[in-house]
């Protein structure tokens, strides 16, 4: 019952144009930023975004997802290797973060 309450409003809403021009319409979503923030932080980092705050290590992360893609990007191999000490040191300050939250060892995710 639930279910087709919801595709029924989902369809009311199609039809009445609410989801046109909506920011990042037609790309994929990046979730990257979603599985690197800790399980038991996912929620409350959710509701303090959709308030329009970003906690510090979640600034971090994305940051260190930004700088990845840059990175993979990149040709210029000056560049690459800065963008590689940077990403190091996000990676130090994220993986402090979370030791410090209590989660033990975390293996870098970045090259």
């Amino acid at each position: 019952m639930f279910d087709k309450l919801v595709e029924q409003r989902i369809r009311e809403a199609q039809q009445a144009g609410e989801f046109d021009d909506l920011e990042g319409e037609g790309r994929p979503v990046n979730l990257d930023a979603y599985f690197n923030t800790p399980a038991e932080l996912r929620a409350g980092y959710a509701l303090l975004k959709n308030a329009g705050v970003l906690p510090e290590e979640a600034a971090v992360v994305k940051e260190l997802n930004e700088t990845a893609a840059r990175l993979e990007e990149c040709r210029d191999e000056k560049e690459r290797e800065r963008l590689r000490r940077v990403l190091r040191d996000l990676q130090l300050k994220h993986d402090l973060w979370i030791e410090r939250q209590g989660g033990g060892r975390i293996r870098s995710e970045f090259p």
